[in-house]
């Protein structure tokens, strides 16, 4: 009976009593089903006093690199509201402060540094480039490993190539018997050549946006996110494109030309 009616008591005093608003990040809502409305305890501490809020907004943080992968949850309260759950009044960690158009950050910063002591005021643009020097190196490692990957590949099409035009010798030396000339044979092996880098381009982008695709529903789903792991972008494309019909050509018009300097009866006897 007691806990009954202390229950009744601390149910009227909070209907009767307006609570402080928070607004709760969307996966924290569907976690635990809360919706706008219900009312929350919240401690910074497990041996502190809990207080009740009041869930008044329900919103979708933008996506961030620096803590979509951490799994945290985020609540958002009126400064006095969490000044007062913390016991931390008068004191903040980071302020964010929005410069008028025209006016540069860095002078922004600078100014504010000269105004007084006990902070330090930074350019947005440095503190990014200071909290994403992870990625940073990470980046660089890849481009690595793609540089690493290109050469790999090219010395790999180059065998592959020589190999598919010394099976063609039978045909050259046909052709060079009949009159053809030099030169149309070296173009029609190219053009064949460029033919293939065309289709091997096209499946390569293919393949390349299906990977990426896969690997944001699966991450995208693993951190309940929004945030894009993977992306193809035009110069990437054009990149790709243009090392694959770049070292296509280049490797085939070497193979072709190696081709047609060997005399006819040379390739006849090879081939037989």
């Amino acid at each position: 009976m007691p806990a009954l009616i202390a229950a009744a008591l601390l149910a009227a005093a909070l209907q009767s009593s307006p609570l402080p608003g928070v607004a709760v990040e969307r996966r924290l809502a569907e976690r635990f089903h809360v919706a706008v409305g219900d009312s929350l305890a919240l401690t910074p501490r497990a041996e502190s006093p809990t207080r009740w809020y009041r869930i008044e907004a329900i919103y979708q943080p933008r996506p961030d690199p620096a803590t979509a992968l951490r799994g945290e949850y985020q609540v958002r309260f009126h400064l006095p509201e969490i000044a007062g759950l913390l016991s931390a009044g008068d004191r903040v960690d980071r302020v964010a402060v929005a410069t008028r158009t025209g006016i540069a950050a860095d002078s922004a910063a600078f100014r504010l540094n000269q105004l007084a002591f006990g902070y330090q005021a930074y350019p947005s643009a440095t503190i990014a480039s200071e909290s994403s020097q992870t990625f940073a190196v990470v980046s660089r490692f890849h481009r690595a490993i793609g540089l690493i990957a290109i050469m790999a590949s090219a010395i790999f099409l180059l065998c592959i190539m020589l190999l598919k035009v010394e099976e063609r010798r039978l045909d050259a030396a046909v052709m060079r018997m009949i009159g053809i000339g030099r030169l149309t044979i070296f173009k029609a092996f190219v053009l064949e050549v460029t033919f293939v880098a065309a289709i091997g381009s096209a499946l390569g982008v293919g393949l390349a946006w299906a990977a990426g695709t896969i690997t944001n529903l699966v991450y995208q789903r693993r951190f309940e996110t929004a945030l894009v792991f993977s992306y193809l972008t035009s110069d990437i494309i054009l990149l790709g494109v243009g090392l694959s019909l770049g070292l296509g050509i280049l490797v085939g018009a070497f193979a072709a030309a190696r081709l047609v300097r060997t005399r006819p009866l040379a390739l006849w006897r090879r081939a037989g």
